[in-house]
């Protein structure tokens, strides 16, 4: 299965984020290598959070301050049996009075003692190196009462530095730049949206482009002057292959028309040899004669002018061609019949439709044997039927979209090559319904004009 192309969006953010990840961690490793080599820094920062983080159980209850630590809270500062370190934690007041203490001597070894005014902060080291060996404290204001919160981590063995590190890294690095990173991928696909706006444009107008006009072009207006070069060239190749389309449309319609007339004197001479080679040679001719026909219809067909189209009815077009074509079918030892269920008014080129209905009539004659009865049919709605009770199109291959294919007879298939490309023409829909031996109903669908 082949793979789709990328889109340029895809492609520019692609790189985007390549290039805006590289910056991103070159300044990670930056953060993190300032705070891992600078042991006073990072001391500060781990005393900083963990006492933020026991402060959050001081609440204030029936006037007076207490300390109610939750069970997560608990569980991060008890020490597990068989880890090296330890944990002590003091929570007080600015008089003395002593909140909370998970310590006896070591208080008074490694705290401030209660008779200190509580200081903002304050830090000591107790073995210097890592992991880190320290004690320190840090005051807040609870409804106007200063409180003391006290922390000594001795070994850090819950790993309080670590965490601090990728706290600080997540609050100072990865948050705003993963914000920043976001805003800049976001307004780049805006812009390269914006930017493609127009070359949408111009897919939508290719796709509209009808093959008949020579003067179709791709619009180049507010195009980026790189896809302006792009829809240039395009424009230039448009311009030669409807030259080189309309040329071979002349060769077509010319050469067409210039043979049938020594075509005719041919026939007329032959006709005066009472010779069958000269019968049999009439017959060539007859049927050289039909595919220059057919040739003729298909070059016109590929020369038609918007400007031809009219509103008509299709009852009195295919009363017209069935009435023509009765006395050609009748000398090939078929019948047609003509039925109106009634039309609706429809936007067509009259006589493309009458040539479309005659190929049809034609096609069912000449590929069917004598006794075969021919019903063209028109209605009900904007539609038309030309069906036969013969042997069906055993030539025509399944799911074959080009149908001027050469079937195994070895005739060219035209015909219906011709009633295809009237019917594109037109917007209308044709449906084949056809089987061995039970004949062939092919329905052309128009649009009714409003």
């Amino acid at each position: 299965m082949k793979e789709e192309n990328p889109s340029l969006i895809g492609i520019v953010a692609d790189a985007s984020s390549r290039f805006r990840c590289s910056p991103w961690c070159f300044r990670s490793g930056v953060v993190f290598a300032d705070y891992w080599f600078d042991d006073y820094k990072l001391s500060i920062l781990m005393l900083q959070q963990e006492t933020a983080t026991l402060s959050r159980a001081i609440t204030r209850h029936e006037g007076r301050l207490t300390y109610r630590p939750d069970h997560d809270l608990q569980d991060r500062y008890r020490v597990h049996p068989g880890d090296e370190g330890a944990i002590y934690v003091r929570v007080r007041t600015g008089s003395g009075s002593v909140l909370f203490s998970n310590c006896t001597t070591e208080c008074a070894e490694h705290f401030l003692p209660l008779s200190v005014d509580v200081p903002s902060f304050w830090k000591r080291v107790i073995e210097p190196g890592k992991p880190f060996s320290i004690a320190g404290g840090q005051s807040f204001d609870r409804n106007g009462m200063p409180v003391l919160v006290e922390l000594a981590i001795i070994k850090d063995p819950n790993g309080f530095m670590y965490g601090a590190l990728l706290h600080e890294m997540f609050d100072s690095m990865i948050v705003p730049m993963t914000l920043m990173f976001c805003l800049v991928i976001g307004a780049t696909i805006w812009s390269i949206r914006g930017a493609l706006k127009p070359v949408a444009m111009a897919v939508r107008a290719a796709d509209a482009i009808d093959p008949r006009d020579s003067g179709a072009r791709l619009p180049a207006a507010r195009m980026p002057q790189e896809i302006e070069r792009l829809v240039s060239a395009v424009n230039r190749l448009l311009a030669r292959l409807g030259d080189l389309i309309q040329s071979q449309k002349l060769f077509s319609s010319s050469i067409a028309h210039e043979i049938r007339t020594p075509v005719a004197i041919a026939k007329m001479e032959l006709s005066r040899i009472a010779d069958p080679r000269a019968r049999n040679a009439e017959r060539d001719l007859d049927a050289l004669t039909h595919i220059l026909e057919q040739l003729t219809s298909l070059a016109r067909a590929d020369a038609v002018d918007p400007s031809a189209y009219r509103r008509a009815s299709l009852s009195e077009i295919g009363a017209e061609v069935a009435e023509a074509t009765a006395p050609f079918v009748f000398d090939q030892g078929k019948s047609i019949e003509f039925i109106d269920h009634g039309t609706t008014p429809v936007t067509v080129i009259p006589g493309l439709v009458e040539n479309m209905l005659r190929n049809l009539i034609e096609n069912a004659v000449k590929h069917n044997p004598a006794g075969t009865a021919i019903i063209v049919t028109c209605g009900p709605g904007p539609q038309v039927t030309v069906e036969d009770n013969g042997r069906g199109l055993v030539d025509l291959p399944e799911h074959n979209e080009d149908l001027g294919y050469v079937k195994r007879s070895g005739e060219l298939g035209l015909g219906l090559k011709i009633v295809h490309r009237i019917a594109e023409l037109h917007k209308a829909k044709i449906a084949i319904d056809t089987a061995r031996d039970r004949g062939t109903k092919i329905t052309i669908a128009f649009t009714a004009s409003q």
